[in-house]
């Protein structure tokens, strides 16, 4: 016979979620599956992938970066809404991403339009019902010596490095907060950290970023929701393949490496924070660079 004031019943949610994980023949429900990865319960069985069930938004998600990461995390089930400016760009990675089975939300925006971004996050719930990732990629490179900057200049990278993270930032964080958690991860630079000459307004933005995350992260706290921030350094995106210019004639790494660290980061317990990573290639100069 149960004792009263002994152990609860019904049993804790967790516990029992954990109990289910465990059992590799119990085929789940759906909603079921997706508590589990939110939650940040490991199921023991091979077919289903680490992010199965959730719900990644990927700014910038039609090249370079922000499409090898919205690949790696379509590999492990995630269902993903992306936008971007280039609208045609946008258009084949999703044919591409569907091709190979991802459920995929796209919407042509810049991310600095505060209505459009809006609409965007609208659209993802009414088509997904959540968002569990929300990755910050999309961003823009002015280059020059400050005093020949001009203002449209740095207000494009600024625009759209910083402003348009702070923007997605607050509605995705919203939304979390009301499901009880989520991750942001933001994509920094290691210009974050070490500046190149002539760089001042992606210096500053990044910078900005990083400032942006761990303001996020500590607001973040008594939500259940986690900001983490990844600096690459170079990465052999499209625009530098085809590049002569000799800053992109430096040792690169592939995206899908920057991608898989991406995963890393949004895959772990849900109580625990990746806060920063810097990632760059073994003969990258970082410390010491000028």
């Amino acid at each position: 016979m149960r004792q009263q004031g002994m152990d609860p019943w019904p049993p804790d949610p967790l516990l029992a979620l954990r109990a289910m994980a465990d059992c590799p023949l119990l085929a789940l429900p759906a909603a079921v599956v997706r508590e589990l990865a939110i939650r940040g319960v490991p199921r023991h069985d091979p077919g289903m992938g680490a992010l199965e069930g959730q719900v990644a938004v990927v700014t910038g998600g039609n090249q370079g970066i922000g499409k090898g990461i919205a690949r790696a995390f379509a590999g492990e089930g995630a269902r993903l809404a992306l936008c971007a400016r280039n609208a045609a760009k946008l258009d084949a990675t999703a044919s591409e991403l569907t091709s190979a089975g991802a459920d995929v939300l796209t919407r042509s925006l810049d991310v600095t339009d505060e209505a459009a971004v809006e609409a965007f996050f609208d659209a993802v719930l009414e088509r997904f019902g959540r968002v569990d990732i929300l990755v910050n990629n999309a961003g823009a490179f002015d280059a020059g010596r400050i005093d020949e900057l001009s203002l449209a200049a740095w207000n494009n990278v600024i625009g759209a490095c910083l402003t348009g993270a702070f923007l997605c930032s607050r509605r995705a964080f919203a939304i979390m907060r009301e499901q009880g958690g989520g991750r942001i991860l933001n994509i920094g630079s290691i210009s974050a950290q070490r500046p190149r000459e002539n760089n001042a307004p992606y210096a500053a933005a990044k910078f900005g970023v990083w400032g942006l995350t761990q303001a996020t992260s500590i607001d973040g706290r008594p939500f259940g929701i986690t900001a983490s921030c990844l600096h690459p350094g170079n990465v052999l995106v499209e625009r530098r393949d085809e590049s002569e210019k000799r800053e992109d004639d430096e040792p690169m790494m592939s995206v899908e490496t920057i991608a898989r660290a991406a995963l890393a980061m949004v895959t772990l317990p849900a109580d625990v924070n990746f806060l920063e990573a810097i990632v760059l290639p073994r003969d990258q100069l970082y410390l010491g660079r000028g």
